[in-house]
């Protein structure tokens, strides 16, 4: 029905990845809005597990296509063009990451229909009105999509992910899939390390307040009493004191922990884009006027060669 949407999940490395749950939301919202069912697709990889992972409340029916371990642009451009022709959706609804960039695309292309990248929000009235940031999320614009059949990919971190226990049809689906030349062979962090700071609770992140390099070894101090990663600001990176992997923002990572402790950061609409889906942001910086403070739950003015220490006595005597 021109109604439902499709969700294609996204898995890396045997686990499914935050933003799925947070796409399952989306397609909600927009299934809901145009009175039609959510279907889920899952694309190799462990499909049974997957699909118990993704029965969540508002999913209708969840769709299982089994195909090797990891990503391939061919195989998930051929496998949801086959669910698009078998469930007739008007929605498909992918993650804005590097593999649903990939294909959705193609996808569009191959379907004739409008392709919305980046989405930030989505409403459905008489028809698509999509939230878009621009000009490094300076300016907020919205998109209003012709037609009643669309292509949109969500952005990681601007929809809670869906919860609850559902109890969604769950399907094994044969596509005939064509061959491909592509093979994932493996992986590498950018900028090395082992960390991958999208997936911490907590997050003491850091900014070019601190002034030197040798005064990270205070901010990590106080990661190691809170149990926390260290992740950064742009700046920080630039300048070489922290790998890549470790940067918070719209050119980094999209993170949302628990706790995000912004230390020394102005924070500039780039890196405000990378962790304001954070459940509490903790801001610490001299400046009263940082724009940080209008997004922290909590804020301290001061000095942070003397709050950190202090914070690090209190959390350490514990």
């Amino acid at each position: 029905m021109t109604g439902d949407a499709l969700v294609v999940a996204e898995h890396r490395r045997g686990e499914l990845r935050d933003v799925s749950h947070e796409a399952v939301t989306a397609g909600r919202e927009l299934a809901d809005a145009r009175g039609g069912d959510l279907h889920v697709a899952v694309i190799g990889g462990d499909v049974d597990r997957f699909a118990e992972e993704l029965d969540r409340e508002g999913v209708d029916a969840i769709h299982a296509v089994e195909n090797g371990e990891e990503f391939d642009h061919n195989a998930y451009q051929a496998a949801v063009a086959a669910l698009v022709e078998r469930l007739d959706p008007g929605a498909v609804v992918t993650p804005n990451s590097v593999n649903g960039l990939d294909y959705a695309p193609a996808l569009a292309e191959d379907l004739g229909w409008p392709l919305v990248t980046d989405a930030i929000g989505v409403a459905y009235d008489d028809g698509l009105a999509v939230t878009r940031e621009m000009y490094g999320s300076k300016v907020e614009t919205t998109l209003s999509v012709a037609g009643d059949r669309f292509v949109l990919t969500v952005r990681g971190g601007e929809w809670p992910p869906a919860e609850g226990v559902g109890d969604a049809t769950v399907e094994s689906i044969e596509v005939d899939l064509p061959e491909s030349g592509a093979r994932v062979r493996g992986f590498e962090e950018v900028g090395g390390g082992d960390v991958d700071i999208a997936d911490a609770d907590v997050l003491v992140s850091v900014g070019r307040g601190i002034g030197e390099e040798e005064n990270l070894e205070l901010i990590q101090e106080l990661a190691d009493a809170l149990g926390a990663t260290v992740s950064a600001s742009r700046p920080i990176v630039d300048n070489g004191w922290l790998p890549k992997n470790r940067q918070v923002g719209q050119s980094g990572k999209v993170v949302t922990p628990d706790v995000y402790i912004a230390i020394g950061i102005s924070g500039a609409v780039q890196h405000v884009a990378g962790m304001k889906g954070s459940d509490t942001i903790v801001a610490i910086n001299a400046d009263p006027n940082a724009p940080i403070f209008d997004i922290a739950d909590y804020g301290v003015v001061g000095d942070l060669f003397e709050v950190v220490p202090a914070l690090i006595d209190e959390f350490a005597s514990e």
